[in-house]
């Protein structure tokens, strides 16, 4: 059943109909609920077919990456920094992939719906039956995200959780690494304001929410894993450079 499922994932008129689907039930809360702001699209218009990685923070399970596609199919249809009406998801953008959780993709038949819009399932390195734990690099997730790489974008979140500013994982590095990609950092916020972890229950409705693509980083592909590492999370704005100037740092030092 499971190699049915990954089989469906690669299948594009499959996952043109759940885009479309996801789509349109997601639309209202991103633009009627709540506010979209985007900044950065230009820098999606010359990008290559394939070896795409896209990095950036997390603040739900799905509702960040329902906005990155909905942000693709929009800038298909040749539009800059908004969805406007969502005929776009008439013939979505499906050339992208998203790393995810292996379990929070079990979670539900909707998670497992969203699964076909093309999950690339992984173990999760934080934590394993309310433990909290840090494996090695699974060799067999590795290679599910190069060969995706080969002939699609990929989204991935190197911290693996919501928790802002929580430490990257290496297995990133890694792929950047080996497979020397095009890196687009992207930052997100209000997401975690706007819906509740699993990003499919509103918690406050009229909420700002931001995605701000940035340009593609330039990136010693030779240096050490810490290297490129620290770098990344620099352009996610998740270092702790990042950390020390947010107000919940400035309310403690005044304590």
């Amino acid at each position: 059943m499971s190699s049915f499922i990954e089989r469906l994932k690669h299948f594009r008129p499959v996952r043109k109909l759940v885009y479309a689907i996801v789509g349109l039930f997601s639309y209202p809360g991103l633009m009627l609920v709540n506010k979209l702001k985007i900044s950065g699209t230009e820098y999606l218009r010359d990008l290559p077919k394939s070896n795409v990685l896209f990095v950036s923070n997390h603040q739900t399970y799905f509702a960040d990456v329902i906005t990155f596609l909905h942000i693709f199919g929009a800038v298909k249809w040749r539009k800059t920094n908004r969805l406007g009406i969502p005929y776009y998801l008439l013939n979505p953008f499906t050339n992208v992939y998203y790393v995810a959780a292996e379990e929070t993709m079990k979670g539900s038949w909707i998670s497992r719906l969203f699964a076909l819009a093309g999950a690339l399932t992984v173990k999760r390195t934080w934590r394993q039956e309310g433990t909290e734990i840090r494996r090695g690099l699974d060799p067999s997730d590795t290679r599910k995200i190069t060969r995706a790489l080969s002939d699609s974008w990929v989204i991935t979140f190197p911290q693996g959780t919501t928790k802002p500013f929580a430490p990257a994982r290496k297995g990133t590095a890694f792929i950047i690494k080996k497979n020397k990609p095009v890196v687009v950092p992207v930052v997100i916020s209000g997401f975690w304001r706007a819906f509740t972890k699993k990003g499919l229950q509103f918690k406050k409705k009229g909420s700002l929410l931001s995605v701000t693509f940035k340009q593609p980083l330039q990136i010693d592909y030779d240096a050490p894993v810490e290297t490129i590492l620290a770098h990344v999370m620099d352009a996610i704005e998740q270092s702790k450079e990042y950390m020390l100037k947010g107000p919940h740092h400035w309310l403690k030092s005044d304590k």
